[in-house]
């Protein structure tokens, strides 16, 4: 089989900076165990594969060791391919089916615009551990159906973070969201994303957990549009605005490589 594939760094104006994903176009019909392989392969945080769906697009996001429900930088990066590449007229919007259900997307000049549905957290019980394995006490920790969300004193306390990533592996949930409220005046708050038992040490920069900080950040703030930056060492910012039950997450993206599958 071939494949159209892209290498995108999403969530950045600048090459080599946000978080790159793959997007993989196949020639015809792929299965799981080959999509996965191809992930594995590239070793990026996301692929994500794309399928003609009627006027739609099927959209899937595979990491290295698993197939996911939810992924916002690699959903960005695959927008952006479509509009690029003239499959999708830049005034027209994208529905891509998804195991998350429809998501909506259009761009806007540079930047890309995203429909994705909130995942507020739940305050939960302490974690066993979990201090522990990040090295720091929580101010606060909740859950949502994907991922553990711990809020920090500081931000310095965020982007300085070394947590122990095999202690980290044995508490269950998809990932870590770590975040504090931002020392810097043009971002509402910082965060980073760590995700070992999915095979993503430190994602560097996370749409999805975007899904969970905006609501939360948002009743905490008493804000309906922020701006997040994630200070991983790539680093990259996401645009957020609540829309009731939604999350419309904005971002940038720059295509870095497009070539031929031949597998």
């Amino acid at each position: 089989m071939q494949a159209e594939l892209h290498l995108v760094d999403a969530f950045t104006s600048s090459p080599f900076r946000g978080n790159v994903a793959g997007v993989c176009i196949p020639d015809g019909p792929a299965d799981v165990m080959w999509m996965q392989q191809v992930a594995a392969e590239l070793k990026h945080s996301e692929t994500a594969f794309l399928f003609p769906y009627g006027e739609d697009w099927n959209l899937r996001w595979f990491t290295p060791a698993k197939e996911i429900e939810l992924c916002g930088h690699a959903t960005l990066a695959a927008a952006s391919v479509l509009y690029s590449t003239g499959r999708v007229l830049p005034d027209k919007a994208i529905i891509f089916e998804t195991l998350s259900g429809k998501l909506t997307v259009r761009q806007d000049g540079d930047w890309i615009s995203m429909d994705f549905p909130a995942e507020p957290p739940a305050t939960s019980m302490p974690i066993p551990g979990l201090g522990q394995a990040l090295g720091v006490e929580p101010l606060y920790t909740g859950r949502n159906r994907f991922d553990i969300i711990v809020e920090l004193p500081l931000a310095d306390d965020v982007c300085t973070l070394e947590p122990d990533m095999d202690a980290l592996s044995v508490i269950h949930a998809r990932g870590f969201i770590v975040t504090a409220v931002s020392d810097l005046p043009h971002f509402d708050f910082v965060s980073r994303f760590f995700a070992p038992s999915v095979g993503i040490p430190e994602d560097p920069v996370t749409g999805s957990a975007h899904c969970c900080l905006a609501p939360y950040w948002g009743d905490k703030l008493g804000k309906n549009e922020m701006t997040g930056f994630q200070c991983s060492g790539r680093g990259g910012s996401v645009r957020m605005k609540l829309n009731g039950d939604r999350v419309i997450l904005a971002g940038q993206a720059v295509q870095v490589f497009s070539g031929k599958l031949r597998v």
